[in-house]
């Protein structure tokens, strides 16, 4: 008992003081992860197992996170998610290659040469853009990709690109809660209950389809105002410039472009070929860094405040993990419902959006999908359909704040990078009722459909 409660305040003051930001969000986690292991797991609990669990670099060691063959494998692990770090810094590094190519300025001159230098346009450009890479590339990746474009794109047109990063971040998870492959809570509820890309593309990708037509227009009402003013300086000066200039060698703009395309193609193949995210992040970074000609400086340009700052969190919420709070919460679900698919899936539904925009997404949906299983078992009620609540839930809860899914960490950690950090206040006052918005949807579509 006294183990959960110092998880929970642990994990309390780490969301409060990230949320009042007066110290680097890298290190408050890293002091609250930190803490965790030594006061919770080793003073009160006397447990180094749940140390080891926390830190898991023996998942690291198993072949399965490298390489899982042709069958489906879990791929998650209690504690520190490595495939999702290493996967990310891979990603990170990557992008950066293609910046220092540069690709983002040659892509940000053409699109705006084709929205004739309006952000406006740019801004559904984005969003739509967003949703449909994230259906087939992981969310993160997305948001690495046009979180730099975005940023690039504003300096030249002379806006605040922070409207622009809001509305991709939540649109690439809308657009990942489509498929299998999009978000990583997708991944993890997809592989561990034998679903395949095409289940979750008719379930979740109608739901994701109508929500993207409702949520399009409300970024663009919420917006509009604030892009248009700053309009026109910018898109004088812009339209004399040639984005072909912008690629200083085309040698190196054509590798990276290479790269780039290769690693699409083995994210969308990776449940076939048996790669996991972890391989493809290390093969990106591989690929990247041997075909450039200072590979240590591109090192020093990663985000790598971002990187800690996922594994302080992940280890904090290993405290709530391996204290049974997590587990305490998803099983109160089957007490209270009574048997009733409908309050089922309001519950989940609600429980997990709520939670997904406070906890990371990723170990709640891992804790969440032996609860439904167990739930699907005893009440008789159709897992299925309890899996596309748990994932509409998670993936659209998380956009709520800025800590809810990776996706978010990273569009936020590129924002502040370049000199546009995002308040929890501004980042909360457009994000948090679109989700409200999507998870109502979700709700009424799923209780009509099944």
């Amino acid at each position: 008992m006294l183990s959960q409660i110092l998880a929970i305040v642990i994990f309390v003051i780490m969301f409060v003081e990230i949320v009042r930001e007066r110290f680097p969000r890298y290190l408050v986690a890293l002091v609250a992860g930190a803490t965790t292991m030594v006061v919770v797991f080793l003073l009160v609990m006397h447990s180094t197992e749940a140390v080891a669990m926390a830190l898991s670099f023996q998942s690291m060691m198993e072949p399965t996170f490298w390489y899982t063959g042709h069958e489906a494998v879990n791929e998650v692990n209690t504690g520190i998610n490595w495939s999702t770090i290493i996967f990310i810094t891979g990603m990170m590094v990557m992008v950066e290659g293609m910046s220092e190519a540069g690709f983002f300025d040659w892509l940000c001159l053409q699109l705006a040469k084709m929205v004739n230098y309006k952000p406006v346009p740019l801004l559904i450009c984005f969003m739509i853009l967003s949703a449909v890479l994230s259906m087939f590339i992981d969310s993160i990746t997305v948001i690495l990709f046009l979180a730099v474009a975005s940023v690039s794109l504003a300096n030249l047109l002379k806006f605040d690109p922070v409207p622009l990063i809001i509305a991709e971040i939540f649109t690439a998870n809308l657009g990942g809660a489509a498929t299998m492959s999009g978000d990583p809570p997708n991944i993890i509820i997809g592989t561990a209950l034998g679903l395949s890309f095409g289940d979750f593309l008719v379930n979740t990708g109608l739901i994701a389809l109508v929500a993207l037509v409702i949520i399009v227009p409300y970024f663009y009402f919420c917006f509009r105002k604030e892009l248009v003013s700053h309009a026109e300086p910018g898109a004088l000066a812009a339209m004399e410039l040639d984005p072909k200039a912008a690629i200083h060698s085309k040698k190196k703009f054509a590798i990276s472009v290479g790269i780039f395309l290769a690693v699409v193609i083995l994210l969308i193949t990776h449940a076939k070929t048996g790669l996991t995210v972890s391989t493809v992040g290390v093969i990106a970074a591989i690929l990247t860094l041997g075909t450039n000609k200072s590979p240590f400086h591109l090192l020093k340009r990663v985000d790598w405040q971002t990187v800690l700052f996922f594994i302080g969190l992940f280890v904090a919420v290993s405290g709530l993990e391996e204290t049974g709070v997590l587990e305490a919460m998803a099983s109160g679900i089957a007490a209270i419902t009574g048997g009733s698919l409908t309050i089922m899936v309001i519950i989940i539904i609600w429980l997990s959006a709520i939670a997904s925009a406070f906890v990371d997404n990723i170990p709640f949906a891992a804790t969440m999908v032996p609860v439904i299983t167990t739930l699907s078992a005893t009440m008789g009620v159709d897992l299925h359909t309890l899996a596309w609540t748990l994932s509409m839930g998670t993936d659209i809860g998380g956009s709520a704040t800025p800590i809810g899914a990776s996706a978010n960490v990273a569009g936020t950690a590129i924002a502040a990078r370049d000199g546009h950090p995002i308040s929890w206040g501004k980042y909360c006052k457009y994000s948090a009722p679109a989700a409200v918005i999507v998870i109502a949807l979700s709700m009424v579509m799923i209780l009509l459909r099944y």
